[in-house]
Parts: C-alpha cells; structure tokens; sequence
C-alpha cells in the first residue's frame, strides 16, 4: 500500500521510518532523565540533606517519583519494541510509542521544574524560589508544547487556505466577457458610436 506522506513509500517502510526516528529521540531525552535520576537519589547521602524541611523533603520525594515515571515512559517502547519483535505489530507500536513519549516529556519537564524549585527554595526561598519557578515553567511549556502545537495548527490549515488561494486564482484567470466599445451600431436614419448620436449625412 503507497502512502500519500510520501510518494513511493509502503505503510511498512513509513512505520520503519516513524519507529527509527522515535526510537532516536528517546535515546537523546533518556540520557537527560537519567541523569536528573541520578543527581536525585545521590542527595540523601550528601551531609546537608538532613537540613531540608518537611515540604522540602516532599518536593524532594515528588521529583524522584516524578523521574521514575518519566525513564518508565522513556523506555518503554524499547521493552514494548523487544517483546513484539516479529509479531507485526509495528503499527500499533509506533502509535502506543509516541503517546509514552509525549507522556515522558512531559514528566521529564515536570521533573526539572521539582528539582530546580527544590534547589533555588534551599538556595535563597522567597521571590527568587517564585520567580525562578515560573520561568522554568514557561520555557519549557512554551519550547517543548505550547510552540509545537500552534505549529502543528498552522500546518494543519496551510493546506486549506493553499486550496482557497487556488480556486480564488482560478476564478481570476477565467477569461471575461468581451465588451463592445468604440463599434457603431447601425439605427434607422441614426449612427449610435462612442455614446453619441450622429445624424445620417443628407
């Protein structure tokens, strides 16, 4: 079966294709996650843990959770990949892939921001901790979702306004009613040209 994506690709090549480039993506966010994973469950060993507060030390538990669930999105259509190996299922692998990895960004996003409010609230708490959380809330929100979505819009309605301009141009190249001007149209006893009345010559 030919897909209209691209001209002369399969619906088996283009799931090849959509798999190998997810596939590369999570292997670019999964070193990030792992990374924020480890700094996370290296704190309780550092002497000064035992400074943090109660609500501290709850953001504290909230970003780990939030990092184990972000590696499990991650990684999950790695083990989906391998458990379905030759079982044509590669469809619904690249559909069920790309929620988890949606979802994982989302959690990976979710856990910088509880790692950096947990940060700057130990560092200096007050207006900083305020202002340093709605700004790493804004950037990634608006980098990694709110961007790629009125993208997707404006990509979405290109095609239909494309089509609009076609037909509006074609309705301007039909060819128009030719009109009749400067020609002397024959009445009795009278020669009507160019809006005047010219009377016969006697």
């Amino acid at each position: 079966m030919i897909t209209a994506e691209r001209p002369g690709e399969t619906e088996a090549q283009r799931n090849d294709r959509n798999l190998v480039e997810l596939l590369q993506e999570l292997r670019v966010a999964a070193v990030g996650v792992q990374v924020i994973f480890g700094f996370l469950l290296s704190l309780p060993f550092y002497a000064r843990f035992s400074a943090l507060g109660h609500a501290q030390r709850v953001l504290y538990l909230v970003a780990v959770v939030l990092s184990a669930v972000s590696t499990a999105l991650l990684l999950g259509p790695v083990a989906y990949h391998r458990l379905v190996f030759r079982r044509h299922q590669k469809h619904h692998l690249v559909r069920v892939a790309n929620v988890m990895a949606i979802a994982g960004l989302a959690a990976v996003a979710l856990t910088v921001v509880a790692a950096v409010l947990l940060v700057v609230s130990f560092v200096e708490a007050g207006l900083t901790t305020v202002l340093v959380t709605v700004f790493t809330v804004g950037l990634f929100g608006g980098l990694w979702f709110v961007y790629p979505l009125i993208r997707r819009e404006a990509a979405s309605t290109a095609p239909y306004a494309a089509c609009g301009r076609q037909l509006h141009q074609g309705r301007g190249d039909r060819p128009r009613a030719r009109t009749v001007s400067n020609m002397p149209v024959v009445m009795p006893d009278r020669v009507w040209q160019s809006g005047s009345i010219l009377e016969p010559s006697r």
